[in-house]
């Protein structure tokens, strides 16, 4: 049971991530509906997908190093959440608050499990046993 456990705190992060970005990306096609040349659709393109692109080199890091996933995750979170609230909208903030936790949620939990399974894989050297001489 606990070989399943791991397995699932192992790839349950990183699948979830793919997912995200793949979201994030197709969520950018809202630039297409801008009736704008083909240059600027490009660099409408581009700049719409810089998030995706960075979490892209996040989860690329994070294969190996799950710290750096768990803690970019979160943060990535944060930022956006706070970014969304103060961005002047029409909507109350409350309203925004819970229309952002759509893209913050997962990225939150992505992070709280790319952290479970960086604890789990710590190697905690076990205490050493007292000695049998003192003098030693």
């Amino acid at each position: 049971m606990e070989k399943k456990i791991n397995k699932f705190v192992c790839w349950a992060p990183r699948i979830l991530s793919i997912i995200l970005v793949l979201f994030l990306t197709i969520l950018s096609g809202d630039v297409f509906d801008e009736n704008l040349g083909f240059w600027q659709t490009i660099l409408g393109l581009l700049l719409h997908n810089i998030p995706a692109l960075i979490l892209a080199v996040i989860i690329w890091i994070s294969w190996k190093y799950e710290v750096v996933g768990g803690i970019a995750f979160i943060i990535a979170g944060i930022a956006h959440m706070v970014s969304s609230i103060l961005r002047e909208n029409i909507n109350p903030w409350y309203i925004t608050l819970a229309i952002s936790l759509i893209l913050d949620g997962p990225a939150f939990l992505i992070g709280i499990l790319f952290l479970i399974g960086w604890f789990k894989k710590r190697k905690i050297p076990a205490p050493l046993p007292p000695s049998p001489n003192p003098k030693l």
